[in-house]
């Protein structure tokens, strides 16, 4: 599971990128510093994984964590393969989720591809190329699936029509229009989606992709001014506004200290962190956690999986010899102080490999080896 940040050339996607990962990718001041996608992790961040830890007095704490890659920078006629467009599309075919990096600062030092800032303008450039791209990929497969309806394929004509309905819909979208791809698509496409999974997950077509965006500002004025202007033109549904140069700058200080230098800036809140908790319920996944005086762990998984999947993420020997798990909310074991007052209380649970995971439960699996 992976977020792919992509982005027009200089919109500061590798500056981003370091800000979530601390991981230094090289920032340039000229387009198409980013050939090789750069790839980091980035914990996800967790109000009771330090307390659960404290419970156990475990010795190692570790977050789950999510991937993140910094693709290089799309232009007009990326489809087509101008500016290594052919490969940077694939670069994000292989994303679960899309971070559009815009650019709303400005920089003297820092050239802009286009000249002029306008982020509702970039999107729409993004946007049309991964569109171009998905119609390129249906008609090579409406082809193969003409020929197959001709032999009287009757599953070739059911996809068929979801590729003649999704070229359709993709041929009249005007990416100025809407708050995205799948708000756009009527009823139709649910349908086809819930009676043909696997064949859509097979399509990995861009326009079904979730989006987030990822307004990238500075301090002062005028970077507030073009901000302000694509919220108030472009409803889009995961926006999130991050001072990419001084989150960059910021990874490299104790995370304790940096919201005393936001506040000291009249920032609020933390856009890294707003980021990050999108992309994981954009990932759909939840987290568990296990526990011992070792090491304090929070995993991911994804949402509605059961426990015998999760034993399986800890251990294969768990997922062979799964025999019963015991289970409790995070906050429930935070609140009884310790899971021997835990079972004292009666919400320590015993669950059979059925169970479905919640989110945030501390599970213990009893196995056989």
């Amino acid at each position: 599971m992976q977020v792919g940040i992509i982005g027009l050339p200089n919109a500061g996607k590798s500056t981003i990128f370091n800000a979530l990962a601390s991981a230094h990718a090289a920032v340039a001041s000229y387009p198409f510093c980013t050939i090789e996608p750069n790839t980091g992790f980035v914990n996800v961040p967790d109000d009771s994984i330090v307390p659960l830890a404290k419970i156990f007095d475990s010795r190692k704490v570790t977050y789950a964590a999510i991937k993140i890659v910094d693709i290089a920078g799309l232009v007009s006629g990326a489809s087509r393969g101008e500016g290594l467009g052919n490969k940077f599309l694939a670069h994000i075919r292989e994303a679960d989720v899309v971070a559009h990096v815009l650019r709303c600062f400005s920089n003297d030092n820092v050239s802009h591809f286009l000249n002029k800032m306008d982020p509702l303008r970039d999107v729409g450039i993004i946007s049309t190329e991964l569109i171009l791209a998905d119609i390129e990929s249906l008609e090579k497969r409406k082809d193969k699936y003409i020929s197959a309806v001709k032999a009287n394929d009757s599953q070739a004509r059911e996809y068929l029509e979801i590729i003649e309905y999704l070229i359709n819909s993709l041929n009249n979208y005007k990416p100025d229009e809407t708050t995205g791809l799948k708000k756009f698509f009527s009823g139709t496409l649910e349908n086809f989606l819930q009676k043909n999974p696997v064949f859509f997950r097979e399509l990995n077509l861009f326009c079904l992709k979730p989006v987030i965006y990822i307004a990238n500002v500075s301090e002062d004025s005028r970077s507030q001014e073009i901000f302000n202007y694509f919220e108030e033109n472009k409803a889009a549904e995961n926006l999130i506004k991050i001072y990419g140069k001084l989150e960059s700058e910021l990874s490299e200080i104790p995370e304790s200290e940096r919201p005393a230098y936001r506040a000291g800036l009249g920032i609020e809140g933390d856009g890294i962190s707003d980021f990050i908790k999108t992309c994981y319920g954009l990932l759909n996944l939840i987290t568990f956690y296990t526990v011992n005086e070792n090491e304090a762990r929070a995993w991911s998984i994804r949402k509605d999986s059961k426990v015998v999947e999760a034993a399986g993420k800890i251990h294969s020997d768990m997922l062979e010899g799964f025999i019963k798990a015991e289970v409790i909310n995070s906050d429930l074991l935070i609140g009884a102080g310790s899971i021997h007052k835990a079972r004292e209380e009666g919400i320590l649970k015993i669950e059979g490999k059925d169970y479905i995971l919640q989110d945030r439960d501390v599970i213990q699996i009893k196995f056989s080896v």
